[in-house]
């Protein structure tokens, strides 16, 4: 995953665009692994962990009604996470990962290990992903990180 965080890193730089992260299950990681790389203070603008629906309402506007029909854990969520981190951050581009991580809090709609990742490009083109991960809570977020991080080299 390094490898990709620093292929990353080198293509924002050189076409000269920034990013911002919305993280809720990854909890930071994915900024961590991205700070990681050297040089990434050019491109990074910042992080909001959003782990609670009360921190994604504040921090990057999801709406109250969106969390309320849809949940923390959806597409919808996903999107306006992305969203609101580009346009707060003034960032070109931004990643948003929400899921259920685990052991517990999955059920039958919503089981553990499902993350939904949305890139935001400032231009308004916007991707969303859903997976269905396998494995203990840690395996989750290392993966949602490293699907994150290829969602962005194929968006930016």
């Amino acid at each position: 995953m390094l490898k990709d965080a620093h292929v990353l890193i080198q293509k924002l730089t050189a076409s000269n665009q920034t990013l911002s992260t919305v993280e809720s299950c990854t909890g930071g990681l994915l900024f961590g692994y991205l700070t990681a790389v050297p040089g990434a203070s050019a491109v990074l603008e910042r992080g909001f962990i959003t782990y609670s629906n009360q921190a994604k309402q504040e921090m990057v506007g999801v709406t109250e009604n969106t969390l309320a029909a849809f949940g923390a854990v959806s597409q919808q969520t996903a999107e306006e996470m992305a969203k609101g981190g580009c346009q707060i951050a003034r960032t070109d581009l931004s990643i948003s990962l929400t899921g259920i991580a685990g052991p517990s809090g999955g059920s039958a709609e919503k089981p553990v290990g499902l993350v939904w990742i949305s890139a935001f490009r400032k231009d308004g083109i916007q991707q969303t992903e859903r997976h269905l991960f396998t494995g203990n809570r840690q395996r989750i977020r290392i993966l949602a990180c490293t699907h994150a991080i290829s969602l962005l080299l194929r968006l930016s």
